[in-house]
């Protein structure tokens, strides 16, 4: 149960810039790409105190770097019942957001958001696909380029038009509207920008050309289902959200994708988002909160493009949204996050007696 005296840490990552290129596409001047991913987080930790005050009455903010050793240190002389896990890389690589959450339970501390695994599973997007398709969840057609044998194609096997993704990253980078592609020869010339700026493996997928949803879970409570608006994107700009749609405050993409939730949409429709957003929830064994999302191809079949556990929390991001859209204020909803994770140390203690 809730308690006010408990020890609540915020730990969340200091914004580090680890690529010279976030907006996947030609930089024209030094304002075009700002790391805002991370830094928004920072941002909204004031926000997040103030709103968990509302709780609870001993709070600590705890900021990581690569000094591991300091972070652990810190977090054994606080001591808390529970850490609020913000953390969503180290340094600036998002492949450490799980070790951190497996650090966390070598050290025995209860902590929001999702395991290891999860986190893992769920960050390289060819493994979450394996692990959706041998749920019967439909999934787009796609192909993993390597980039430490700087693989070029001749041939695909996809149907065209494709969008080509880091295989390993969040948060939209290196997404543009150079990333939907008609051709093979656009493949490959796409596949030299993103090997020569982000030097990783790339994810080439069939580009689900179609209305696109997001659906947030809060623990087992499907959150009302969230739908981009494209109204007002050029003509030629494909429909998917950017880098920049979601951090560019003045870009063509942030203007014209805008989220509506709840999403006018027939009851039909509603169910079948639903239970497929839940489906794939429990698929990857995500826990306390995820937000899945889904585009529709021509047909109106639904197709599960990601799932992304731990999620934005920033008051204006989806959780937080659909969250408002069920009348679960933001303070509510924190709290609500943290009483999983309170509820899990409870249930341990019982387990162990």
């Amino acid at each position: 149960m809730i308690n006010s005296q408990s020890k609540i840490l915020i730990c969340y990552n200091e914004p580090v810039k680890l690529f010279d290129n976030y907006i996947g596409k030609k930089i024209k001047s030094s304002v075009d790409d700002v790391d805002t991913s991370e830094s928004e987080l920072a941002n909204q930790i004031g926000i997040i105190i103030t709103s968990l005050q509302e709780n609870f009455e001993n709070i600590e903010v705890l900021s990581l770097n690569q000094n591991i050793e300091s972070f652990i240190t810190k977090i054994k002389r606080y001591s808390p019942d529970v850490i609020f896990n913000l953390v969503e890389s180290v340094n600036g690589i998002a492949n450490y957001e799980a070790f951190i959450a497996g650090l966390y339970e070598l050290l025995q501390v209860n902590y929001t958001g999702n395991t290891p695994i999860c986190l893992a599973t769920c960050l390289d997007k060819s493994r979450t696909k394996q692990v959706l398709a041998s749920h019967k969840i439909k999934v787009p057609g796609y192909y993993i380029a390597q980039f430490k044998n700087k693989e070029y194609l001749n041939e695909l096997g996809l149907e065209f038009p494709v969008i080509l993704k880091l295989l390993k990253e969040d948060a939209s980078i290196g997404i543009s509207e150079f990333s939907v592609v008609n051709n093979i020869a656009e493949v490959n010339e796409r596949l030299e920008f993103l090997y020569k700026t982000y030097k990783q493996d790339v994810l080439i997928e069939e580009y689900i050309n179609g209305r696109e949803f997001n659906v947030a879970i809060l623990g087992g409570m499907v959150l009302p289902v969230s739908e981009i608006d494209f109204t007002g994107l050029p003509k030629d700009f494909p429909k998917i959200v950017t880098y920049e749609g979601k951090w560019s405050p003045q870009s063509v993409y942030f203007k014209y994708t805008n989220p509506v939730c709840p999403a006018d949409i027939n009851d039909n429709l509603k169910l079948k988002l639903e239970s497929i957003a839940l489906k794939a929830y429990q698929a990857l064994n995500c826990r306390d909160y995820a937000r899945v999302d889904i585009r529709l191809n021509k047909n109106n079949t639904p197709y599960v493009i990601e799932v992304n556990p731990n999620p934005d929390l920033s008051t204006d991001a989806g959780v937080a949204r659909a969250s408002g859209a069920a009348n679960i204020g933001y303070p509510e909803l924190l709290k609500t996050i943290i009483n999983f994770a309170i509820e899990r140390k409870v249930n341990d203690t019982k387990v162990k007696v």
